[in-house]
């Protein structure tokens, strides 16, 4: 019985010595304001991985030893420390953090769907920050997102290395996300950029290249993320007030204001505080502009709210719902009156006059554990409702939900993989006022795992697609990236994408006219398929007070069955091969998406990023430049070199972009540079008389009937190109309170982007921000 009580308690013994956890714990802050920081990585040995809580705070379990402990977070220096614990321990270690001095420790999310050094993606990426967006007085997000290098933005519809050109504000082969939720219409997704919440953004990051495996239908061309800010330890409050006018353009003829010029003016705020475990930040802008053409003046109102409960029983465990909702009053101006004296006039046969209503609500939880495991349910409900004069009413409605697994590895393996649904539906003049659905599913995983110089890449998405009774199954994506670092700040990198897009309702059922411009439908519509590859490499450097780093990719795209609009005669079966009346011929001319291009799209990029002193000031800088190559190949085959003839439309060549600041003392100083090389290929339509199927012209009263009067004589006068310089000049007068003068088009340029689209001319405001 004695050598039975003995070996009980030995056993019981070994039991709680074994049960006893040993581990590591503590906080992370900020080294300046002590605010906590949530989502902060560490890593042990660089094998286990977790992040800190909503809390700023963690808990790792560790063997007992010596081990190397390491914190990374966005906009932070990489901080290590060496420690060693005994079996059963529980060690505290609160670490603070401080802001990076290199660009190259710059941490992005958007590649991997997690934390990573910029300079250790396997992608082109760029960043943009909220300073940048209260420099430039931004009211809309595409006045930014413009501004970066490889990117163009025509009357809303983006492009990326020129991989999309123009197609009537339907579709997009790039997916703007915000807070990592596509934020595209559910009936023409297309991008809603002033519904974006300019107030409360912390950074933008945009992807270059084919991203369909970890987002899905859109995503092409590329991903643009949104992501917006938490509160801090303390309360925060930004209100900016701006006021501008346009001034009158050079040309005195193309001026309808008469002496008055028109001005616009708007407020935004944002509010963020903490209150126990509950985050809370809203905000709001109101925004009026008389518009520099006729019909075009505008008026909108937005809120927004974001959500977020930290469990206090639960530790790892949040929720919340985030809304944002706006209203506006707009002139639509679709085309010119004329190339001449009417460029800022719009044509008389469209005048509209829209009512807009656009809300979205998105209700999230998350939950990560001590293991690395971090589980996230998101969802969004996106409503647009739209009315006009001209009897084209919308209404449409987004369903989307994403569920995903996340875990940290030992040995610095992440593994993402995941759920997505959506669900749209649809009432619309538009479509001929009939009711259409569409739906999609999907699964996607990715592995990324980094080495002691090398980090791999690599992802899978497989997903289905019906609208109305049509299904569409797509074969799985791939992509697949390296990263190697070849010296202590050389970087180089190899990815290849591939990448498909949907066509959207409005792309397959859109019957209408816009003017004396048709759109017909085509339910007939295949998906675009196609792929990226790109080849990079990035060097950090710093030579005398300047420090930064330069990034050189050659890019190569290939696209099958592109959507694009196509003008011509669309007669219905029972009136083909029949003579056609004059009212028969306008009846049946128009436009209609096609799946007609194979496209090939190759270039290369080259981007400067840097801070440092300019004469002794402290200054910043960013210069990009962006040469494509864009093919048709449905055109000329054996052409490796577009040319006249086979140039995909509404592309540009040569693009420049640049921008810098300098500061001295309460003083900053700022320009920017936006270049882009002559557009040689638009649609042909548009420059040309209206003709008879057999080519011959159509005249009425006299003259030959044209859309856009005036287009061929006004692109022969404007073939050169166009450079744009915006200015900036700031005072702070306080610590917390700034006055700001904003020139854009500051040399009073007349250009035009698309078509029948001319540019606004020089126009100056006054910007006051308050923070406190």
């Amino acid at each position: 019985m004695k050598k039975f009580y003995i070996t009980l308690f030995l056993v019981s013994l070994s039991i709680i010595v074994n049960a006893q956890k040993t581990a590591i714990t503590g906080n992370v802050k900020d080294s300046k304001t002590n605010e906590l920081l949530p989502g902060v990585t560490i890593i042990i040995d660089s094998k286990n991985g977790i992040t800190t809580d909503i809390n700023g705070t963690y808990i790792l379990d560790v063997e007992a030893g010596k081990h190397l402990v390491e914190f990374k977070y966005i906009g932070y220096a990489t901080e290590t420390e060496n420690f060693t614990i005994k079996s059963g321990e529980i060690k505290t270690i609160n670490q603070s953090m401080t802001t990076s001095s290199s660009m190259l420790d710059e941490m992005v999310i958007s590649a991997g769907k997690f934390e990573q050094k910029i300079s250790d993606v396997t992608i082109s990426i760029q960043t943009i920050k909220s300073s940048m967006i209260e420099n430039n007085n931004i009211t809309s997000i595409d006045k930014i997102i413009s501004k970066v290098p490889s990117v163009t933005i025509l009357n809303d519809q983006v492009s990326i290395r020129g991989g999309s050109g123009y197609s009537f504000g339907a579709g997009s082969r790039v997916l703007l996300l915000i807070d990592d939720l596509p934020m595209l219409s559910g009936s023409a997704g297309d991008i809603k950029w002033n519904f974006a919440p300019v107030e409360n953004i912390e950074q933008i990051e945009v992807i270059k290249g084919a991203s369909s495996a970890l987002y899905g239908s859109s995503a092409l061309n590329g991903i643009i993320n949104i992501r917006t800010a938490f509160p801090g330890n303390k309360p925060h409050t930004k209100i900016i007030f701006n006021s501008g006018l346009y001034n009158n353009p050079i040309r005195k003829e193309i001026i309808w204001w008469g002496n008055k010029q028109p001005i616009f003016s708007g407020t935004q705020f944002s509010h963020s505080r903490k209150i126990g475990n509950f985050d809370l930040t809203f905000g709001g802008n109101i925004y009026s502009d008389e518009g520099y053409r006729e019909n075009n003046a505008a008026e909108r109102y937005r809120f927004n709210i974001n959500t977020r409960y930290r469990d206090k029983k639960i530790v790892g465990l949040s929720y919340g719902i985030n809304a944002n909702m706006m209203k506006s009053k707009e002139g639509e101006f679709l085309i010119w009156q004329d190339g001449d004296s009417g460029v800022y006039i719009p044509s008389k046969s469209f005048i509209q006059q829209k009512d807009l209503s656009w809300l979205n609500i998105d209700p999230f939880i998350v939950y990560h554990n001590a293991n690395g495991n971090r589980h996230s349910l998101k969802g969004r409900y996106f409503q647009i409702n739209s009315k006009n004069n001209t009897n084209q009413n919308d209404r449409n409605y987004l369903y989307f939900g994403e569920y995903q697994y996340q875990k940290h590895f030992k040995n610095d393996l992440t593994f993402t993989s995941g759920l997505t649904g959506s669900y749209t539906y649809t009432v619309s003049d538009l479509f001929g006022n009939k009711r259409h659905f569409a739906s999609s599913g999907g699964i996607f995983a990715q592995a990324d795992k980094k080495f002691s110089l090398l980090t791999l890449s690599l992802g899978a998405r497989y997903e289905v697609f019906k609208m109305d009774a049509d299904y569409d199954n797509s074969d799985p994506v791939f992509r697949a990236g390296a990263n190697y670092q070849i010296a202590e700040a050389s970087f180089l990198r190899a990815s290849f994408g591939q990448g498909f897009r949907y066509p959207t309702i409005a792309e397959k059922y859109t019957i209408t006219s816009a003017g004396a411009i048709k759109i017909f439908p085509n339910n007939d519509l295949r998906p675009e398929q196609g792929w990226s590859s790109e080849i990079g490499f990035k060097q950090g450097f710093k030579i005398s007070n300047w420090y930064g780093y330069l990034d050189v990719a050659g890019f190569w795209t290939q696209y099958h069955d592109m959507i694009e609009f196509t003008f011509g005669q669309h007669y219905p079966d029972s009136l083909k091969g029949k003579p056609h009346s004059f009212d028969q011929f306008f009846e049946y001319t128009g436009f209609k998406a096609f799946n007609i291009s194979n496209a090939q799209i190759n270039g290369f990029d080259i981007t400067l990023t840097g801070k440092g002193k300019f004469f002794g000031l402290p200054a910043t800088l960013l210069v990009g430049y962006t040469y494509t190559n864009p093919i048709d190949l449905d055109v000329n085959r054996d052409s490796l070199k577009s040319t006249n003839d086979n140039i995909l439309k509404y592309r540009f060549y040569n693009s420049v972009k640049a921008d810098f600041e300098v500061s001295y003392k309460k003083v900053t100083a700022g320009i920017s540079i936006d270049y882009h090389s002559y557009m040689i290929n638009i649609d042909k339509a548009f420059e040309d008389t209206i003709r008879w199927a057999d080519g011959k012209p159509i005249i009425q009263y006299g003259k030959p009937m044209m859309f856009l009067l005036g287009l061929k004589e006004y692109r022969l006068k404007h073939n050169k190109g166009d450079i744009v310089f915006d200015f900036r000049i700031s005072y702070q007068v306080v610590e917390n309170s700034k006055i700001s003068i904003v020139v854009k088009n500051l040399f009073n340029r007349e250009y035009m982007l698309r078509p029948g689209d001319v540019q606004p001319p020089r126009n100056i405001a006054i910007q006051y921000a308050l923070q406190f």
